[in-house]
């Protein structure tokens, strides 16, 4: 079988019975710059090796692909190679085509309205965002920037989404503080508040990130956090490293 699909007539024939199967010498003659006995010899060797079989009806000789001989050497010969490559390479896609997904929770002890307060404030979001602070008017379309402590420059920048205080606050985010994290193009961030006796359940999903993204665009959030819980519960300002980028 080996031999027989080595010649490129030969496979040729395949490809022309694959696309119209049940064909006559002639037929198939036609089809190719060779004579007619030229192409009989070439059908008697793909018969010879399975890949051909001829029926007759009435006067005619019908030619019909076998695909069973090349299905039992893909699963013998081809499947056991090739299978982890198209798995690495369907993952590879799969993974580059899904986006990645943050989910950071906490409980905070504090009510939804100043939570809401402090999560929109610019002056509040600068004690715990590493300095950074966001202004917008916090209305539905409405777009907000994200900047840097004395007057240092823009770090971000968004539309406001959702805007249902104190409850729900979904905000597309571009960030801008370096070329890298500018690359990765917009992602959304999600604020959830939900009461919870004399406490709050806050939830900050960040989401539409590319698989792989710059962590620099998420990894400041337990930070950020924290410092949000510190500020609410004890008036402190949690205390940062200063080599950490601006995020959030």
């Amino acid at each position: 079988m080996f031999k027989s699909l080595a010649d490129p007539t030969r496979r040729s024939l395949l490809d022309e019975l694959f696309r119209e199967d049940g064909q006559t010498l002639g037929t198939l003659a036609g089809r190719f710059s060779m004579s007619r006995h030229g192409v009989m010899k070439h059908l008697r060797q793909l018969e010879d090796a399975g890949l051909v079989v001829t029926r007759r009806r009435g006067r005619e000789k019908l030619h019909f692909l076998n695909p069973v001989p090349i299905r039992l050497v893909h699963d013998r010969w081809v499947s056991k190679y090739a299978e982890p490559w198209a798995a690495a390479l369907s993952d590879l896609k799969e993974r580059l085509e899904r986006p990645m997904e943050k989910v950071f929770e906490i409980y905070i002890k504090t009510t939804p309205e100043r939570l809401w307060q402090a999560i929109t404030d610019p002056e509040i979001r600068s004690r715990y965002n590493f300095g950074a602070a966001h202004r917008s008017d916090w209305t539905p379309g409405s777009h907000y920037e994200m900047s840097a402590p004395k007057g240092a420059g823009p770090l971000g920048e968004g539309q406001n989404l959702e805007v249902d205080p104190p409850r729900r606050l979904v905000q597309s985010m571009v960030a801008l503080w370096g070329d890298d994290v500018k690359a990765e193009g917009t992602s959304r961030v999600t604020w959830e508040i939900e009461p919870v006796g004399d406490s709050c359940h806050l939830t900050v999903t960040h989401d539409q990130l590319r698989d792989g993204a710059n962590e620099q665009l998420y990894g400041g959030w337990p930070m950020i956090l924290s410092g949000l819980k510190t500020w609410l519960e004890t008036g402190e300002t949690l205390t940062t490293p200063g080599s950490l980028l601006y995020l959030g």
